[in-house]
């Protein structure tokens, strides 16, 4: 559809009722917007719905009001803008915070324009998007709201901010707003620690203000990840639901607001701290993109419309490598033979990618000197890192390398020739977390420097793949090119910059966001690489929780998850390489386990399970993940079905001892219901050689859904089923 312009409350002549974005085929987030007087339009609904229309019309954008439901709509549903104003009369917290700077007569001389009354003069629609145009002449801004269909089912918005006056405009705070539905009235996030990534934790809808604010220069362990609203008793398979993810790297805001006379609010946006966005006259700030995805089943609903857009990036890895890391094995004590050990037994169980982790540049015997000096040690690499690259690649495997580019040891060449190159506030240098500081990558010699650097080791040492890692957060992250001002806003599009120039220059080069564990994990940067780190957590029966939870908006190929010692350093805990390997099974399968100290069955029963995600990778990377309930506590139930349901595999894991005998019954709903499936079950045993795959029998898929599979007796903790189902007969 060609593109269409409003003005006045019109569309192409006609008076402008409704406009809307709805799912192009299928299920998915649908956003109706209604003019508002002279104000900002209004969204009077957003929720999810199944394809309206015409079986044989495409539905993408509908301009017409006779195309919607309730089509005359001769007031909003909901009356809720993208952008809430005090000057229409909403009283919760305005979505737009700033002022001018500039003195009239004995007025002060900051305050002034605190208040916007925005008027629209112009709607542009295209086939995917809305665009509105806005400004206030008085305060002198104008704004450009954008809200897009994305590929998968979901919206995203973002506002365009621009001072149009004479002075400049300090601005605070800058959020995009949608609209809750009262029916949705509890409310799902998450939080954590390091090694505890992502707990959900739920709580009812009041009244008031509820405020998620993430000020560690990244999303950290305790980030909210997304806001997920909806019916009292939503799951992972039932329950209208609506989640709102800003996508930034930075500081962010989630909030949730309602109020006695107002419909209740759900968005967000970035965190700007004092200052840190001062807007000279005709300067311009664009707020991250806010995403809203809505499902009438559920959480699942929801990860999928996220997996689905992620998979339809450029970026999206094509086919993920099984992974060896060393760091498990070695830290720092870095030796050339013992290396070399390792990658000859990293292709015994085969592996397909071998990464060198921290320690392999100078001065880096610990984590308190070196970070920084970004030189091959000649110490430990007296030939340089290319041979063990060259015997990597004869093996048949690809050479990778942990870097951590924003960050500095106070025991280094690089901070004792620039101390000024750190984030600080002035001359009061930051606390010390990890032995490090931060490098001011807003500074332009910073980031020469940096780009240069890596940019030669990459070349030199024939890297395939790079762990970027990111370990403290950003305190007191002041900026030398702004006086000590807050540059976190800066220091974020920096990185950015730096990193999609490394990504330009190495177009073949696979990358992995690391940040202390399972932080900075946002939609931004999923863009741009090819796995996560998902966790720092060595203890696989914990592991299987935060994997789980992170898959509410990372699809399982990108989440690092690897088979570690039998031993877990952080909590203790024993568990066999089955239990091992069968929890990674599900991710980016990868070993961070010392093999120069595995027994002959332990490699062999490892090269059974890096044969089996082998076999299964493209279903289980590829696929829909589902995650059925468990009428059982003590039992967990993930699982991943082929997008034209001609195949699934479930995992079946026995969390803790049971207070019964009975067994569990495994009911799934994610399949066809006229398909008939043959029914597999896959259990490692203490043969390390022979392990089971025996037909349980068949069942239709409405059999599947209904009655369900029984698994009976008596389980062990901390042990795995696999379940295998493939379509052998279909109407």
């Amino acid at each position: 559809m060609p593109p269409v312009t409003s003005s006045n409350q019109e569309i192409a002549g006609a008076p402008l009722t409704a406009s809307a974005l709805w799912p192009a085929t299928g299920e998915g987030t649908c956003l109706i917007l209604s003019p508002s007087g002279r104000g900002l339009p209004v969204l009077a609904w957003l929720g999810a719905l199944d394809k309206l229309g015409r079986p044989d019309e495409p539905l993408g954008l509908v301009t017409q009001a006779t195309e919607a439901p309730n089509a005359t709509m001769p007031r909003a549903l909901l009356e809720a803008p993208l952008l809430t104003e005090h000057a229409r009369g909403w009283f919760t917290r305005p979505a737009l915070r700033g002022h001018s700077l500039a003195r009239h007569g004995d007025g002060p001389a900051a305050g002034r324009n605190w208040s916007t009354g925005l008027e629209t003069r112009a709607v542009t629609v295209e086939s995917e998007c809305i665009v509105i145009e806005a400004d206030d002449p008085e305060a002198r801004l104008a704004l450009r709201t954008t809200v897009e269909r994305v590929s998968g089912g979901g919206i995203r918005a973002c506002h365009d901010l621009t001072n149009i006056g004479e002075s400049p405009y300090v601005l605070d705070g800058l959020e995009v707003l949608y609209p809750l539905q009262d029916r949705m009235t509890e409310v799902m996030d998450f939080t954590g620690r390091h090694d505890s990534e992502r707990v959900p934790q739920r709580h009812a809808l009041t009244d008031g203000l509820w405020l998620r604010e993430s000020r560690r220069g990244r999303p950290g362990p305790d980030a909210a990840t997304m806001i997920v609203a909806g019916e009292p008793g939503f799951d992972t398979e039932t329950g209208a639901v609506l989640a709102v993810h800003v996508a930034w790297s930075g500081n962010t805001t989630l909030r949730l607001e309602r109020d006695f006379a107002s419909t209740a609010t759900i968005g967000g946006g970035e965190l700007l701290l004092p200052g840190e966005v001062v807007l000279e006259p005709g300067e311009r700030y664009r707020t991250p993109w806010v995403w809203a995805v809505a499902s009438n089943h559920g959480l699942d609903g929801v990860a999928a419309a996220f997996h689905r857009w992620l998979r339809a990036q450029p970026a999206h890895p094509a086919r993920q490598p099984v992974t060896l890391n060393v760091w498990g094995a070695v830290h720092f004590d870095h030796s050339v033979d013992r290396i070399s050990q390792m990658a000859d037994l990293a292709a015994q169980v085969g592996a397909e990618r071998f990464v060198i982790d921290d320690g392999w540049f100078r001065h880096r015997r610990n984590d308190r000197s070196g970070l920084g000096d970004w030189w091959v040690d000649e110490e430990v690499w007296p030939d340089g890192l290319g041979p063990l690259a060259d015997k990597v690649h004869d093996l048949g495997m690809e050479f990778g390398l942990w870097f951590e580019p924003e960050m500095v040891n106070v025991d280094s060449d690089l901070y004792r020739a620039h101390p000024e190159w750190v984030l600080a506030t002035g001359n009061r240098i930051p606390l010390l977390q990890r032995n490090q500081l931060v490098l001011d990558l807003s500074r332009e010699d910073v980031s020469d420097y940096l780009l240069a650097r890596i940019d030669s080791v990459l070349a030199e040492s024939h890297v395939d793949y790079v762990k970027w890692d990111h370990n403290r957060d950003l305190l007191e992250a002041g900026s030398g090119v702004r006086a000590g001002a807050p540059g976190v806003h800066a220091q974020t599009i920096a990185f950015y910059e730096l990193f999609d120039e490394l990504m330009r220059r190495h177009p073949t080069v696979a990358w992995e966001s690391c940040a202390t564990g399972g932080s900075r994990i946002d939609l931004e940067i999923l863009s741009r690489v090819q796995s996560v780190w998902t966790t720092d957590m060595s203890d696989a029966l914990a592991h299987l929780r935060i994997q789980r939870w992170t898959g509410q908006l990372v699809p399982p190929e990108y989440l690092g998850a690897h088979v570690s010692g039998p031993v877990a350093h952080h909590t203790g805990r024993t568990f066999d390489v089955d239990f091992r390997a069968a929890v990674a099974f599900w991710g980016a399968f990868g070993v961070a386990w010392d093999l120069t100290a595995a027994s002959e069955t332990d490699l062999r029963r490892l090269a059974w399970w890096t044969a089996l995600h082998k076999r299964f990778r493209t279903l289980l990377h590829t696929g829909t993940v589902v995650r059925p309930v468990s009428a059982d506590a003590t039992v967990n139930v993930n699982g991943v079905v082929a997008g034209d349901r001609s195949e699934a595999l479930f995992g079946v894991t026995q969390l803790d001892v049971t207070p019964h005998t009975r067994g569990v019954t495994v009911n799934i709903r994610s399949l066809d219901d006229s398909t008939v499936y043959a029914v597999e079950q896959i259990r490692p045993t203490a043969d390390e050689v022979h392990h089971q795959e025996a037909v349980m029998g068949e069942m239709s898929g409405r059999l599947l859904r209904n009655v369900g599979i029984r698994l009976r007796g008596l389980r062990h903790p901390e042990t795995m089923v696999i379940l295998h189902l493939r379509a052998v007969s279909s109407p």
